[in-house]
């Protein structure tokens, strides 16, 4: 399958979805040319883009220590730093450029300053990771280059356009969230994300209609936050990807 381009949605803990997309992917030899990613799908792809396998990437998220990846900052803009997403993006690729990865890489966020998209498709791949998994609010926005910038949920949280942009021929996207079930919030950070995403569930369902092919998951019974259930959302991502995309597969070849 030439050509085909992967974009990778936002959805906290839910992203560890991906990882069941991407085996399905291999499982049934489908080549990513082009990848894309927003908040925890910007960590996904930037692990896959500099070469990382599915079962790499599985043994990553199983050993990441999710409450270390922040720390306090007591910023005006912000309760928590997202640096340690940085460092630890550093530590599992080096000290790499967008432009270094082995796939076409595009990582999007959001300058909070005037509420436009920015798309880093070169530069400091541990910086756009962190800019673009940056939950406003809670964590203490990135600068860079004169601007403030967080999360890319709030302008495309399933980053189809970048790779339209860049002339793919065939896209699939992982939307975590279109089958999600909100739930009372019971803390902060509960709110916050209920608030964020629940404002971009219909914008995402009109961006990514010029996807070829897109993957919604049921992860409705999962939590956003609850790092317990990652086992469980990988394979509900692999159930959901192996029959669509084999059908799609055989769809092209008709």
């Amino acid at each position: 399958m030439k050509q085909t381009a992967l974009a990778l949605g936002g959805g906290v803990v839910l992203g560890a979805a991906h990882v069941g997309v991407l085996r399905a992917l291999t499982e049934l030899d489908i080549t990513v040319s082009m990848i894309s990613g927003t908040s925890i799908g910007a960590f996904i792809a930037a692990l896959h883009a500099f070469g990382k396998s599915w079962q790499e990437i599985r043994d990553i998220v199983f050993d990441l220590d999710w409450l270390d990846m922040t720390s306090l900052a007591l910023s005006q803009y912000g309760l928590l730093s997202n640096k340690k997403m940085g460092d630890i993006v550093c530590r599992l690729l080096g000290d790499k450029a967008i432009e270094d990865a082995a796939i076409p890489l595009s990582i999007v966020a959001t300058d909070i300053g005037t509420g436009k998209k920015v798309v880093f498709s070169k530069g400091d791949v541990s910086l756009a990771v962190m800019a673009s998994s940056c939950i406003p609010g809670l964590f203490k926005p990135i600068q860079w280059s004169g601007s403030l910038l967080v999360d890319g949920m709030l302008v495309e949280n399933v980053p189809v356009s970048p790779l339209v942009e860049s002339g793919a021929a065939s896209i699939i996207c992982v939307d975590l969230l279109a089958r999600h079930a909100f739930k009372k919030p019971e803390n902060i950070i509960d709110l916050l994300l209920n608030a964020f995403y629940s404002t971009i569930t219909n914008m995402t369902a009109l961006q990514i209609e010029v996807a070829d092919l897109s993957l919604a998951p049921d992860l409705s019974e999962f939590s956003l936050i609850d790092t317990a259930q990652i086992p469980d959302i990988m394979e509900a991502g692999y159930q959901a990807a192996l029959p669509a995309l084999k059908a799609w597969v055989e769809g092209k070849r008709l």
